[in-house]
């Protein structure tokens, strides 16, 4: 029994101190341990940590403090209450449409799928120049419409994809830059269902079934990553966030564009069953890898275009649509009888003059 009960306290210092293991929901940090229930009494310090230990999201700030700091990312843009700020030019992006001449990496992390880049791209347009060093997906589970982070008006989308860029001016890496102030700059590009497949996202879609299990890498040819965002660059929105991921450094200056890039359903497919976040047997799919939105307390959302606001709901504009339509037809078909019934009276007044015109006949 004593020999347990040093097991168990060495895992726990271990897991305490080490910190690194997350996910996205909750589940039991360790498992399958040879002691049976009734002797968990003789560890009642430890109880709720070992019996459930949860480790999602909702408790990510128990090992990563920062994520339970008060300018978290992601946000629900409430558009009725962002600020048009005038200053806000179009991103200038240098090397996107060739980032290089050599295989882009693409890994499988056990959370997202990630794709390295080169430091031949990079932003300016931003305070200091940016240069990128990776991009990943978020999305939803199987048959969900919904996995996108950011949300706009408490709308989500199918994916989200996020351009990882570093201040280059002032540090010499990602890993140096991710913990300083505004040391991050990220696209955000909300990603939608639409009818036809997208030809771009498939350079990496396409590559899935090579790094199915996490930690797989495979080489991806490159290819216009300028194309992954929507054509409509100068509309987008402004904050100070945070990572999304643990540790949730509050060091990022988040570029989230109001158009959305499309990808057809069977592409949405393969991110919703191809991957798996674990190494091996038994096999975990890759699924509802997003954070909720963050609270954004006293933070400022600030937009490069003017928004134009609409009182009505989605369902009310529907409606409103339907009732419009059937007023129409209702118009229509009233005019129709009524010219109907001018053209018989009209017809009935001719037959009339005729009737009363005709010579009269001898006896």
């Amino acid at each position: 029994m004593l020999f347990f009960t040093l097991l168990l306290e060495v895992i726990w210092i271990l897991a305490a101190e080490g910190g690194q293991h997350w996910t996205y929901e909750g589940e039991s940090r360790i498992q399958g341990l040879p002691l049976p229930l009734s002797h968990w009494d003789l560890f009642t310090c430890r109880e709720d940590f070992f019996r459930v230990g949860p480790h999602g999201q909702d408790h990510w700030s128990a090992s990563y403090p920062e994520c339970g700091s008060n300018a978290q990312s992601p946000i629900n843009i409430q558009t009725d209450s962002v600020t048009f700020d005038p200053e806000l030019r179009p991103l200038q992006l240098h090397g996107y449409d060739q980032p290089s001449t050599e295989p882009l990496d693409l890994h499988n992390n056990g959370h997202t799928v990630k794709l390295s880049l080169p430091s031949t791209m990079y932003l300016e347009g931003l305070p200091r120049k940016y240069v990128a060093a990776q991009l990943h997906l978020h999305w939803g589970k199987t048959g969900s419409l919904g996995g996108s982070e950011h949300q706009i008006n408490s709308e989500a989308t199918a994916a989200e994809l996020h351009i990882v860029h570093y201040d280059s001016d002032s540090y010499e890496s990602l890993s140096e830059a991710a913990p300083k102030p505004q040391g991050l700059a990220v696209l955000g590009i909300l990603i939608e269902v639409g009818e036809t497949k997208n030809p771009v996202y498939e350079h990496i879609l396409s590559h899935l079934h090579e790094i199915r299990h996490k930690d797989q890498k495979t080489s991806v040819p490159p290819f216009n990553v300028g194309e992954l965002l929507p054509p409509r660059r100068d509309q987008f929105f402004r904050y100070n966030g945070s990572l999304t991921t643990p540790p949730c450094y509050q060091s990022v200056l988040w570029t989230v564009f109001n158009q959305r890039a499309q990808i057809s359903v069977e592409q949405l497919k393969e991110l919703h069953e191809t991957l798996f976040s674990t190494e091996e047997e038994p096999s975990k799919l890759l699924v509802q890898n997003y954070r909720a939105p963050q609270p954004l307390n006293q933070r400022i959302v600030s937009a490069s275009f003017i928004q134009v606001q609409s009182s009505y709901t989605t369902g009310e504009m529907l409606s409103l649509g339907v009732g419009i339509l059937v007023g129409c037809l209702c118009l229509l078909l009233a005019v129709y009888f009524i010219a109907r019934k001018i053209r018989k009276k009209r017809l009935g007044n001719r037959k009339s003059v005729v009737f009363t015109s005709a010579p009269a006949t001898e006896a």
